[in-house]
């Protein structure tokens, strides 16, 4: 008898067996050919386009319509080429978060570095970081010390100098060579402020009958534009005033609302001459309360990617890369505003 109740032992071990089975993964398996490899929990790495040059953009902020048109110009110019890869930062106009930004470019290990430094000095060191890690630096729309000039590869942007020289001979026109004029500058120790304002000045000081009686930071902003001229308006420099020179239109344009609140006539009672070409500029002098613009261009995303793409190539770039630009008053500014792109 025992053999037997082994047997019947055998088989019913065998059915809780396959019943068990059956219960966990819904069929019965069949057998394995051979052991199966263990199992990782380590990912593969995900695959890289090598195609794709990587940029690492760092914008000063969003402080007027200009500088929205630029970051749209490259963000747009990026979004539409498939080689190109763009790292953007927005550094809220403070130089700590634009150094934080490249450094985390460098970490990052991109291919070019491009920057619109919100200041011209204080870049050295971080600057001498990503010269070290042999990543150049491409500077957009604004310049810094000229000394670190072996620190960057090239500036794209305006001739600041030329286009103060610009707005001071309309001024003169405008005032018929006499006058008082107040001057509205833009962020203290930025290279467009620096050279802008001595473009003017020195131009200015040409002409013995035209006085700059007031000159001050309205940080390139339009709000902040216009309490500064409020508050000229308001001082006795401010009692006597012909003009206005802004280092920005939208500091221009703030400055009109605080002369039309004043209970003067911008364009007529004072003359305004400003730096940039916004379309609200254009519509303003239309309008007749805003006398001359000078033109920045502000589209320069394909002169960036361009000029990285020929960096990734191993070409030579000239130090400065220039703008086309222009100055624009009257009917000509009229005839021109229904094309202005920004």
């Amino acid at each position: 008898m025992k053999p037997q109740r082994k047997v019947l032992g055998s088989i019913l071990s065998a059915a809780v067996m396959l019943t068990l089975l059956a219960g966990c993964g819904g069929q019965t398996p069949a057998p394995a050919a051979a052991p199966a490899a263990p199992a990782t929990t380590k990912e593969a790495p995900a695959p890289t386009d090598n195609k794709k040059l990587v940029v690492g953009f760092s914008q000063i902020g969003a402080e007027s319509g200009w500088r929205g048109a630029e970051t749209a110009s490259i963000q747009e110019t990026a979004k539409n080429d498939p080689t190109i890869e763009l790292k953007f930062s927005d550094a809220q106009q403070k130089q700590e978060n634009q150094i934080k930004a490249i450094r985390t470019f460098i970490a990052q290990k991109v291919d070019v570095i491009a920057m619109a430094p919100v200041v011209e000095t204080g870049w050295e060191a971080v600057l001498t970081e990503a010269k070290n890690a042999k990543i150049p630096v491409i500077l957009v729309d604004r310049n810094i010390d000229k000394k670190n000039e072996d620190l960057y590869t090239t500036f794209i942007g305006s001739d600041f100098v030329l286009e103060g020289q610009n707005a001071a001979k309309a001024m003169v026109e405008h005032l018929g060579g006499k006058g008082n004029i107040v001057e509205l500058e833009g962020t203290v120790g930025a290279s467009a402020a620096v050279d802008r304002k001595k473009g003017f000045d020195d131009e200015i000081k040409k002409h013995p009958d035209i006085k700059i009686v007031k000159s001050q930071s309205g940080d390139f902003n339009r709000a902040t534009g216009k309490q500064v001229m409020e508050a000229i308006l308001k001082s006795p420099e401010g009692k006597n005033i012909q003009g206005v020179y802004a280092h920005n239109d939208d500091m221009a344009l703030g400055a009109i609302q605080a002369i039309e609140e004043a209970g003067k006539k911008p364009g007529s009672d004072i003359k305004i001459v400003s730096i940039d070409g916004i379309k609200e500029a254009f519509e303003a002098i239309k309008a007749g309360k805003l006398n001359t613009v000078v033109e920045c261009n502000p589209l320069l995303g394909p002169q960036l990617f361009q000029a990285a793409k020929d960096l990734k190539a191993g070409k030579q770039l000239d130090k400065w890369i220039k703008s086309n630009e222009e100055v624009f008053s009257g009917q000509k500014a009229i005839d021109a505003l229904p094309n202005r792109k920004y």
